[in-house]
This record gives C-alpha cells, structure tokens and sequence, in this order.
C-alpha cells in the first residue's frame, strides 16, 4: 500500500473511531445548553394591575430578556393609588383577571385573609434570593408568618439631619429619644428662619398617625391584645405627649401638613432634623429638589423609636392563576420584576426609592452615586424597622379615625389626650363588634 493511501486510511480509521466520542461530546453539550434554558413555565402573558413606578416603566424595556426566559410576554396596567386599591379589590374578589397585583402594606392582611393572593415562598424561585431583600421590607411583607409579596419601594425611617447647624451649635447627633428632643429645643431659631424639627400634623393613618407611631411603638405600646383593644395605655398617652411637645419646634405649616410640607421645609433648609421616611435621603441629594446638598448626614431614628415600615410590591393572584403552573409563571415574573438584576438597573437609572436589597444599598456602585454613610445608615435602620400598625384588614378606618382625633389635639381643637385615647378605644370596640356580626 501506498504511504500517502496507508496514512489517509489510518486517519480514516482515527476518524471513525472517533465519531461515537465526538457524538457522545456533541449530545453531552446539547444537554448541557439545555440544562442552561430555564424552564419556560408560562402558556399566556402575564397581566400586572399596578399603580405608576419607575421600575416598572423599566421593565418595558426588557420584555424580550423575560419572553426568553419564560415563553411569554407581560402586560401592565397602571393606576393612580387610589384608583388601583379600588380596582385590584374588586378584580382580586371577583373575575380575577390579573395574574399579578401591586399590594402595600395597607391592604395586604385583607388580601391575605380573603385569600384573593397567595403565599410567596412556594412561587419565589430560590435563585432569585428572597433573603436579600432589606429585613425591613421583609417585615412589612410578612403577614401571619408569610410573606406575601415582593418589595419594589419601601423603607424605614432615617433620622436625617443638617451637618453644618449641627456643627454650629455645639450639638452631637442625637443617638436617643432625649438628646433629640433637647437638640431640637436647640437648634430652634424661628428669628433666623431655622426650625429644630418638621413633623406631620395632618390626619390620616398614613400621615401625621404614622409619624406619631414610633414613638407609641418605641414606648411600648401595642394595638390590640386578641380582640381587645389595649392602646388607650400610658404607652399612648406618653408618646402623645411627646409629639404633641415637639411641635413647639415644627416648621410652619406642619401642624396641618403631611410628607410635602415636612420633608419640603427641610429641603427648602428652614429645618435642622426630622425623622422620615427613607426617600427623603434620595431627594436630599438631588439638585432638582434639594437646597442642602453636601450638609445632610443620616443616622437610624434615636432610640427607642421604630422605624415605620412600609412596602409596596408585587403579589399572586389566586384566582386567575388557578392552576400550580400558572402560579409558578405568575412566580417568576415577580422574581425577576425584583431581581438584583433590575434593582442595578434602577441604580444606574437614580431610582433610588426602588432600591431594597441590601446586596445593592451595600454595593460600590451604591456608594458611589449616593454616600457609603446613607448605605450604612439604611443597613443600620433596617434592623429596628418595624410593622408599627395594626396588620388588620380594619387599620385603615381605626388609623384614620385617630389621625382625626390626633390632628384635633396638634391645633388645640381638643386637650384631653386621655380622652381622644379613650374614645378610639370605644370605636375599635365597635369594629370588632360589627365585624363579629
């Protein structure tokens, strides 16, 4: 034979020897790149009922990344706040047509306990790391030991204070409940236009009641024990006391003002602290809104307070997802709509009220853009951030009914803190009455 045939049928015979490996090799790689596919649960879009949110208006952008993630696309309806409460009710308890909803913190124990949304845990792919979301914002989606939903925006409260009038008058800042009040005493100086605090005084569950929670809380008050309501106490009547004295010390306007009048004279620069809902540190940092850029600095609410826990996210309907499958799908697109892949999105685009996993408050890039001692301080707040209402499908008219009664007693209208105490008391008991009916 030939040298050159005798070499080409040795490398004939190399080469058919070698086509079964190459195969097994081709099939082994096929598997792998399958086993790298996610599993494409979903068999029609996903329809979202929500209220406007920059994270979501993102979202649109990347509709083709979870089409290959899932097999389907998403659609999202957005609502004003009030108008999306009032529909996602009626949807939730009646045809069922969206497969997810945008919950808060308000309307989740009666969503739960009507069982128009489902248990998270089960529908939350591991993956995705649900323990990364903040403690705090965990908190406020736990309900009866579950979590229901998974945060887009939330927060504890910050205290947030002017470096340089600080610095100024010789105060430190305060770490408890006494050296803020005696700072605040302080730092007042109306002739000069500078006010020692900005507080809420407007009524409502979620305005000058939620501001005035912490300090109930901090005391420790508590709501209801069972059935029975117990917050007519000395816990109440001491934490009334105290806000109603640190009005003394209010900007003008905030005694019949709620989140814009308060947080509006800080940044305007009239006010040297106040305690507030952890947006405020995003706005006090942004020239659009903001006089006191370079001379804010933010501690966790002086002790005892609690910081006023609070969340907005997205949560399983049970009724259009009849089926596990369905479930699941409804599952994943909440997973990823909060993954720590569209939270370093929101990061870069400034969002920084939609920012709630502590991988991304405590990364670089986070303090980068916005102060590793704002990241310190949201680490810092979110371990005493608490569930400070009353997690019952009832809290809105019991908290709106004292926000009356309280806002009664920041003007004068009324003077017996004791007696307010006594008569929310009497209607708690009413609501609980006709609740049994």
């Amino acid at each position: 034979m030939p040298k050159n045939l005798d070499t080409q049928h040795r490398t004939t015979g190399c080469a058919l020897l070698l086509l079964p490996l190459l195969a097994a090799m081709a099939a082994m790689t096929t598997g792998a790149a399958q086993a790298q596919t996610p599993p494409q649960v979903c068999k029609e879009d996903v329809r979202v009922l929500s209220q406007p949110r920059d994270g979501l208006t993102l979202l649109e952008k990347y509709k083709d990344e979870f089409k290959t993630l899932s097999g389907v696309s998403f659609n999202i309806d957005n609502l004003n706040e009030n108008d999306r409460r009032t529909k996602t009710r009626a949807d939730a308890s009646t045809v069922g047509k969206y497969h997810v909803y945008y919950v808060d913190e308000a309307n989740v124990p009666l969503f739960a306990q009507s069982k128009w949304i489902v248990p998270l845990a089960k529908y939350y792919p591991a993956d995705y790391d649900y323990a990364d979301f903040d403690p705090g914002r965990q908190k406020v989606a736990t309900f009866a030991g579950q979590a229901w939903f998974a945060p887009l925006t939330g927060g504890g409260d910050l205290l947030v204070y002017r470096k340089d009038l600080l610095e100024k008058a010789g105060v430190k800042p305060p770490t408890t409940l006494e050296e803020f009040i005696a700072a605040a005493k302080k730092l007042n100086d109306p002739a000069n236009g500078i006010y020692g605090v900005a507080l809420r005084g407007q009524r409502g569950s979620g305005a000058n009641v939620w501001r005035w929670m912490p300090f109930f809380r901090g005391n420790g008050g508590q709501w209801f024990d069972g059935d029975k309501p117990v917050f007519n106490s000395p816990a109440a009547l001491k934490a009334t006391q105290t806000y109603l004295d640190l009005f003394k010390y209010s900007a003008p306007g905030t005694k019949t003002g709620s989140w814009d009048e308060s947080t509006g004279a800080f940044l305007a620069g009239k006010v040297a602290m106040l305690i507030e809902s952890t947006p405020l540190a995003g706005n006090a940092l942004d020239p659009k809104t903001s006089t006191v850029i370079g001379k804010v600095a933010y501690l966790p609410p002086p002790a005892p307070l609690t910081g006023g826990g609070y969340g907005h996210g997205l949560a399983i309907g049970a009724k259009a997802n009849k089926t596990e499958e369905a479930k699941q799908c409804a599952g994943l697109f909440v997973a990823w709509a909060t993954s720590k892949k569209q939270e370093q999105r929101r990061l870069a685009e400034g969002q920084f009220s939609e920012l709630n996993r502590t991988s991304v408050l405590g990364s670089p890039e986070f303090a980068k853009r916005y102060g590793a001692d704002l990241g310190k301080a949201l680490a810092d707040t979110g371990k005493v951030t608490a569930v400070n209402f009353w997690q019952d499908a009832l809290w809105p008219d019991l908290g709106d009914r004292w926000g009356i009664i309280l806002e009664e007693l920041i003007t004068g209208s009324r003077t017996d803190i004791q007696g307010g105490l006594d008569e929310l008391d009497a209607y708690a008991r009413q609501l609980i009455a006709r609740r049994k009916k």
